[in-house]
């Protein structure tokens, strides 16, 4: 499976390893990175351009919780899951920050698909999501586990 946009709900049945799923695109700019920094992570590499330039990251940088948050807005876009997205755990990294004028988008794959023994209408699927920029260099990397309920049960939340 490889799609931008999947006309239905997922299950688990309908799942495979190597299945990949792409996003649309999020602009972001100067003034998102400031307000979210405002609300959430309000340190100065994130709010004033000079005091941004003399930083770590030589630029004003959004939040790696932003990006974190365009990336949840994203998968929610190109992974429908029949209950959602439920997370059991993950591991995040941002190995570059997102700028001004960054195009975001997502790119997740199925890494791992495990039926739980115990409850057989459900697995833990973990996923690799990658969050790229327009020009292709990531911003943000993320390993989660997933629920996802299976066909058979009609699960819904």
């Amino acid at each position: 499976m490889n799609n931008a946009a999947t006309p239905h709900t997922l299950f688990l049945d309908d799942l495979s390893v190597g299945d990949t799923f792409r996003s649309g695109t999020y602009l972001i700019d100067e003034q998102q990175i400031n307000s979210f920094a405002l609300q959430f992570d309000p340190q100065p590499f994130h709010l004033d351009n000079q005091a941004a330039e003399h930083s770590f990251f030589a630029g004003l940088a959004a939040s790696g919780w932003h990006t974190a948050a365009i990336t949840m807005r994203l998968l929610v876009s190109c992974l429908p899951l029949d209950a959602g997205l439920i997370g059991a755990g993950s591991e995040l990294s941002w190995p570059t920050a997102t700028r001004p004028g960054d195009e975001l988008r997502v790119e997740t794959s199925v890494l791992a698909i495990n039926p739980s023994k115990s409850r057989p209408d459900r697995g833990l699927v973990t996923f690799q999501t990658d969050t790229l920029n327009q020009h292709g260099e990531l911003r943000q990397r993320s390993v989660a586990k997933l629920l996802i309920f299976r066909r058979s049960t009609g699960a819904t939340l």
